[in-house]
C-alpha cells in the first residue's frame, strides 16, 4: 500500500474511532489479587480464571480496535504527546483519579528517564481532559528516587500544575498490596503500590530503550516494576534482588503487569538506546512517539523499532513474539498475539511511511 492510500485510510479509520468515542467505555483497573486457591497450573495461563479473560473486551465491544497504536514521526515531544493522543483517543478522564508512572530509573536525560516535557504534556492534556485529580510516582532502581525525580523536573511541575507526587521508598507497610507467589515466577509473590492500584486511570510513560541488566529491553511492560517494591517495610526480602538474579526474570516482569489495565501508554522514543541501556548506552535519534492502551501491541512496536535501527542481538535475534516478556504477557492476556491484531494509525504521510517501515520488523 502506498503512503498516500495508506493516509487517506487512517483518516477514513480516524472519523470512524471519532464518530464511535461517545459510546466507548472507560477501562477500569483490574485490582484483584492472586490467591492459590484459584491459581491455574497451565502454562498458557497460571492466573485466576476471573484475571484471565481478555482485557480489551470494552474497547472491542465499542467498535475500536483494542490493539491499536498511534505512530507519529516527530521530534518535537509536546507536539508528538499531543498529536498521539488525538489520534489514539483514549477512554475519557474526566472526573478520574489519574495515576501517571513515569520511568525514573534514574534522573539521567531522556532516553534514560522521562523527559520533563513528556510529563509536563501530559499533565496539560490530562487536566484539559477534566481529570479530578492527577498523581505522579515512581521507584527508581539505580538512583535514590527522589533525587531523580528532582533532577527531572517533577517536584517544580507539581507546583506548578498542582498534581500529587509520590517517592515509593517512603510508603508504608499498608502501602503496598501484596500478590500471592502461586501462578508466578516470583518465589514469595510481590507488593504493589496502593496508590496505583487505586487510581481511577493508570497512565504508563516509557522511553525507547534496551536493558543491559537481563530485560533485554525495557519498555511498557518492564516500565511497570518501577510499581513493585524493592522492600516493603517489616519484610526483608529484596525482590528487586530476586529479579534480577533470576534466569525467570523477563516471565516475572510480564507477571506483575496482570495486576491492573492501564488506559494509556506512552513510549517517548524522539531519541532511543540501541544498547546498553536503562541509565546510559548507544543513542540514537529515532523520532517517534507512540501511544497505545495495549501494553503488548505498544512493546511490539517499540522492538520493531529498534530492529529498524540496529540494536542489540538479544533484541533483534528471533520473532518478536517469541521474546519471553511478549510470549508471557501474551499467555496471560494481556494484549495482542500477532502482528496481524495491531493496526498502526497515523495522520501524516511521513508518519505512515514510517509505519509501513516499522511492519517490515514486527514479525
Amino acid at each position: 500500500m502506498s503512503p498516500q492510500s495508506n493516509q487517506q485510510q487512517t483518516r477514513r479509520g480516524l472519523l470512524k474511532y471519532l464518530g464511535l468515542l461517545a459510546g466507548a467505555a472507560a477501562l477500569p483497573p483490574v485490582l484483584n489479587s492472586c490467591s492459590a486457591e484459584s491459581a491455574s497450573t497451565s502454562e498458557q495461563s497460571r492466573f485466576p480464571p476471573e484475571l484471565s479473560s481478555s482485557l480489551a473486551k470494552p474497547l472491542a465491544a465499542a467498535g475500536l480496535n483494542p490493539h491499536r497504536v498511534a505512530l507519529v514521526k516527530t521530534t518535537d515531544r509536546a507536539a508528538g504527546v499531543r498529536q498521539a493522543i488525538a489520534l489514539l483517543q483514549p477512554p475519557s478522564f474526566k472526573q478520574k483519579r489519574v495515576f501517571i508512572k513515569p520511568n525514573y530509573n534514574t534522573g539521567d536525560p531522556a532516553p534514560a528517564a522521562t523527559d520533563p516535557v513528556v510529563l509536563e504534556t501530559l499533565v496539560q492534556e490530562i487536566q484539559a481532559a477534566g481529570a479530578s485529580a492527577i498523581t505522579v510516582g515512581d521507584r527508581s532502581g539505580m538512583a535514590n528516587t527522589r533525587s531523580a525525580m528532582a533532577q527531572m523536573q517533577v517536584f517544580n511541575l507539581s507546583q506548578r500544575y498542582g498534581f500529587n507526587t509520590l517517592v515509593f521508598d517512603e510508603l508504608s507497610r499498608d502501602d503496598w498490596q501484596y500478590f500471592a507467589a502461586a501462578g508466578t515466577n516470583w518465589s514469595q509473590g510481590f507488593a504493589i503500590a496502593r496508590p496505583v492500584l487505586n487510581a481511577d486511570a493508570i497512565v504508563n510513560v516509557c522511553c525507547l530503550k534496551t536493558h543491559r541488566f537481563g530485560g533485554h529491553f525495557t519498555l511498557s511492560l518492564k516500565n511497570t516494576i518501577g510499581m513493585v517494591a524493592r522492600y516493603v517495610p517489616g519484610d526483608d526480602h529484596d525482590y528487586m534482588r530476586e529479579l534480577h538474579r533470576s534466569g525467570s526474570q523477563r516471565l516475572m516482569i510480564a507477571e506483575v503487569n496482570k495486576t491492573h489495565r492501564p488506559s494509556l501508554i506512552m513510549i517517548d522514543g524522539v531519541d532511543a538506546f540501541v544498547g546498553g541501556g536503562p541509565e546510559q548506552g548507544r543513542r540514537v535519534q529515532a523520532g517517534i512517539m507512540l501511544a497505545s492502551t495495549d501494553r503488548i501491541a505498544i512493546d511490539a512496536v517499540g522492538i520493531a523499532m529498534l530492529r529498524k535501527l540496529g540494536t542489540t542481538r538479544e533484541v533483534s535475534s528471533g520473532s518478536i513474539w517469541d521474546q519471553a516478556q511478549i510470549r508471557r504477557a501474551a499467555d496471560l492476556g494481556l494484549g495482542a498475539v500477532s502482528s496481524e491484531q495491531i493496526e498502526l494509525v497515523t495522520a501524516d504521510q511521513g508518519s505512515a511511511q514510517l509505519a509501513d517501515e516499522i511492519r517490515q520488523f514486527l514479525v
